[in-house]
């Protein structure tokens, strides 16, 4: 039944707009700007990495992978102590090449967690209707999961370097052999992480995601080693210029490269001879190219995603 009051009041007229003053208040704090939404997303995205502030299921593929990462430099340090070694039995430049498989499996796992599921769910077009802009989400991801990597790569490499000074090993030689080794490792960090965001970005799917990084980084790397084991039978070990060129097309054996050429690290290659310093050059180049041209991509598919 009508009341008397609603009896009253006049029907709106067709078009008559009206705003009701529901009792919201309006904020008045800091507005803290892009930022703080950036460094916000970019620690969000790196913790996320390691599972922390997710559930205890999200932690344990990359809390097992930092482990068994280490292990092996504890082990070697403690081998290097006990026996009163001289040197350490692995170079700080080879470790990221010769775990290369956690490394490739790290980065398949992390990096459509990453992006694949803000694909899925849609929540992309939402980041973008604050004051970010799409240059701020790349940047952010790109950075976390190449942050996530270098703690990934560089804890041993730490693990090695206490360990080889606790041992009372040459200081001057292991802080330089270190020093290298953390080049080498932040710049596969960089190029990783750009390949596995490009490809993850590609499919809101994260179990298609993982497949298709593994797939791009465990075959690659297993191409070019058989292609570069057949120069050099058919070489005879006399010309490395056909194994220096095959190796730029996997991402592991570049790093292997770039680090033979100019950090003075020995290289994985067939024959153990490297590139020379120029084709070192073009190594350094095609890896830079590589990283600059995956965080492109990456603007060129969050511009169409955003819209």
């Amino acid at each position: 039944m009508a009341t008397e009051q609603s009896l009253r009041t006049p029907a709106p007229a067709p078009g008559d707009t009206r705003i009701h003053n529901i009792g919201y208040r309006s904020y008045d704090g800091p507005r803290l700007g892009r930022s703080y939404a950036r460094l916000s997303l970019y620690s969000q995205s790196l913790r996320g990495s390691y599972g922390l502030g997710r559930s205890v299921k999200s932690k344990v593929l990359p809390m097992l992978l930092f482990v068994v990462m280490c292990v092996p430099a504890a082990i070697m340090v403690a081998v290097a102590v006990a026996t009163k070694a001289k040197e350490l039995p692995l170079d700080y430049t080879s470790y990221a090449i010769v775990m290369q498989a956690v490394i490739s499996l790290y980065v398949a796992s992390q990096a459509p967690q990453s992006v694949s599921r803000d694909l899925r769910f849609k929540t992309v077009p939402l980041y973008f209707s604050r004051p970010i802009e799409t240059a701020d989400y790349v940047r952010a991801k790109f950075a976390a999961l190449a942050s996530a990597l270098f703690v990934l790569t560089a804890a041993p490499l730490l693990v090695l370097y206490i360990g080889a000074l606790l041992a009372k090993l040459d200081f001057t030689d292991q802080t330089k052999g270190f020093a290298q080794g953390l080049v080498s490792v932040a710049l596969l960090s960089l190029l990783f992480a750009g390949i596995g965001l490009v490809i993850a970005s590609v499919t809101p799917r994260r179990g298609f995601g993982i497949a298709a990084v593994i797939a791009v980084l465990t075959i690659s790397y297993g191409a070019v080693s058989t292609l570069q084991a057949i120069a050099e039978v058919q070489s005879s070990g006399s010309d490395s210029a056909a194994i220096a060129w095959i190796g730029l097309f996997s991402p592991i054996t570049l790093i292997d490269g770039v680090q033979s050429a100019f950090l003075g690290a020995s290289s994985a290659f067939p024959g153990g001879v490297g590139p020379s310093n120029a084709e070192g050059v073009v190594y350094v180049l095609f890896t830079l190219g590589l990283i600059a041209g995956s965080y492109g991509l990456l603007m060129r598919r969050y511009k169409k995603v955003g819209l």
